[in-house]
């Protein structure tokens, strides 16, 4: 049998280690289903095209390396690109297929006719029409090639006469197509920030994404430099979090100790972060930042200087030169209001703190608590993303994935499919509101269906907690028709897919209840019911703001009382 373009495209992705394509079958993919069928590749059918694309960009996260997704002709790839802007803003490279009519059809307002070059110009980094069977070998390494170079998302639209055409020829260089290397700040760059290092009193180092991997190095410059290392979200999991220069986070998932320390030191670090909440950088020219990004130096916070390079070889380099510093006392007062905070903490997320009521910080303690030392968190975004990324306190080699930059509800389960879909023995545990598990609840269909024993939390307030949050905090009453909704009995749902299902609404019960979801088989959802009126821990909060939220509260009690 005569290889097809189809083959080919597929024999490439199997040669560089592709291992899943997550995919819904359309009449346009067969030549590639086909395809795949006859490869070592395993192809995960999802219920929704969007949980292709969250899928894809969850392993691209995790691994760094390429993950592939496709949807049929018209809807059934218009709905991947939701999906694809977790990849693209979170700089993970994926490789999107789109199935397309046959040539003959095009231009002549055939049915599910679209443009998907147009269509993904914004998400793709490179969108390309595979026109021809000679076109595609080059074509095909191209994408991949930008995918990798620009981390982010690549995409081809694969018109069905094509792909399923007679091959003309491999795609050649295969050893090319890999994750962009590291490099060190050039030495201009590196005597200058020694220079501002070294003339500097007190230190803070801010660890972003672009730190994983340089956890032994950072310990070493915090030591070296008496510095309090603190975090981005994206940064959570560089380290345990019980590691004694390991300060906490900064900004709404983050503590007063580390915006004190922040807004107080003579130079912050800025190292592998872009972190885009300026309220919570400082207002002076104190900031030093590294970033293998040119575009992302300076573009945050008022900075001194910025070198381009990557995290660990430039901080290698830095380890070598600057010169110690022996004064604990700042480094010392940081720990010491960090460990006051996680006493707030500890109080918070006590079971015990109810009787009847289950506090959504007691959830995530007790969820990390219970999780393995090697689980992968996938967050879902809303206010359960406060109480999972302040009160879970990763350990061991345990990794946090969740939709940080994009900020998108509903993308958790998806990811968390493409996860576990890449090693079916590690813990995955999805962190979701009701609001963003609604959105996309089909996708536990696709755990049941390809054995994926993802375990889903669920932190059930019957609303979208941060909408109404978010009123408040300009000084509106919730408007609550939209806020609030029914849900399903998520533990029954569970059931009928063919999962495990549990419920807890209980303190006492919580923790047996998680433990025992945890250690069953297969995919398990948890339908934890919390209090729907708890507020986050705020580390910083200015006068303007609390008069915003008093306006609402007063707006909220003449609404109740008048019914207007």
């Amino acid at each position: 049998m005569s290889e097809t373009v189809a083959d080919v495209l597929v024999g490439t992705l199997q040669q560089i280690g592709v291992r899943q394509i997550f995919a819904l079958i359309g009449d346009s993919l067969n030549p590639l289903a086909d395809a795949v069928r006859r490869s070592s590749i395993e192809w995960i059918g999802v219920r929704h095209e969007e949980g292709a694309a969250l899928a894809a960009a969850g392993q691209a996260k995790l691994t760094g390396r390429l993950a592939v997704c496709a949807g049929t002709t018209g809807p059934g790839s218009t709905h991947l690109v939701a999906g694809l802007y977790e990849a693209s803003r979170d700089h993970a490279p994926v490789l999107a297929l789109s199935g397309d009519m046959a040539r003959q059809f095009q231009g002549t307002d055939f049915i599910q006719t679209t443009k998907p070059d147009l269509l993904f110009r914004d998400v793709a980094l490179y969108t390309e029409t595979v026109s021809s069977p000679a076109q595609a070998p080059a074509v095909i390494h191209q994408a991949i090639a930008a995918a990798y170079a620009g981390r982010g998302v690549a995409h081809l639209t694969l018109p069905q006469d094509v792909i399923g055409a007679k091959a003309q020829g491999e795609v050649s260089s295969l050893a090319t197509l890999t994750p962009r290397s590291e490099r060190a700040a050039n030495e201009s760059d590196l005597v200058e920030i020694i220079r501002l290092v070294d003339q500097a009193g007190s230190v803070v180092i801010l660890c972003g994404a672009g730190c994983h991997g340089a956890a032994d190095e950072l310990r070493e410059l915090s030591d070296r430099l008496k510095a309090p290392l603190v975090h981005s979200v994206k940064g959570k999991d560089i380290m345990p979090y019980d590691d004694p220069r390991w300060m906490g986070g900064i900004g709404m998932i983050g503590t007063k100790a580390v915006y004190d320390a922040v807004m107080g030191c003579d130079l912050l670090l800025m190292v592998g972060s872009d972190y885009p909440y300026a309220n919570f950088l400082p207002t002076k020219s104190v900031v030093v930042q590294i970033d293998d990004r040119p575009e992302a130096l300076g573009r945050r916070a008022p900075t001194l200087f910025g070198a381009a390079g990557s995290v660990r070889p430039t901080l290698k380099r830095l380890l070598e030169r600057v010169a110690p510093k022996t004064d604990t006392a700042f480094f010392d007062e940081v720990k010491a209001a960090r460990r006051k905070w996680d006493d707030m903490l500890d109080r918070q997320a006590d079971p015990a703190r109810s009787k009847d009521r289950i506090h959504p910080q007691a959830v995530a303690r007790a969820v990390g608590d219970l999780a393995s030392r090697e689980a992968v968190f996938v967050f879902d975004t809303g206010l359960n993303t406060l109480w999972s990324a302040n009160w879970i306190r990763q350990k061991g080699s345990q990794r946090i994935i969740g939709s940080f930059n994009n900020a998108a509800v509903g993308t958790a389960l998806g990811q968390a499919n493409g996860i576990q879909a890449l090693d079916r023995s590690r813990q995955v545990i999805a962190l979701c509101g009701d609001g963003g598990f609604n959105m996309l609840m089909c996708e536990f269909l696709t755990a049941v269906h390809h054995k994926l024993p993802v375990k889903v939390v669920i932190y059930n307030n019957s609303a979208f907690g941060l909408i109404h949050l978010e009123a408040e905090s300009i000084g509106l009453p919730p408007f609550e028709e939209g806020i609030r909704f029914p849900n399903p009995d998520f533990a029954a749902l569970a059931e009928a897919c063919g999962g495990r299902g549990f419920k807890v609404d209980k303190p006492g019960a919580l923790r047996s209840t998680l433990a025992e979801a945890l250690a069953c088989d297969g995919p398990a959802i948890v339908d934890a019911v919390v209090a729907a009126d708890e507020l986050p821990n705020l580390p910083h909060v200015d006068l303007a703001q609390i008069g915003r939220f008093a306006q609402a509260k007063i707006r909220e009690a003449v609404l109740a009382v008048t019914g207007a």
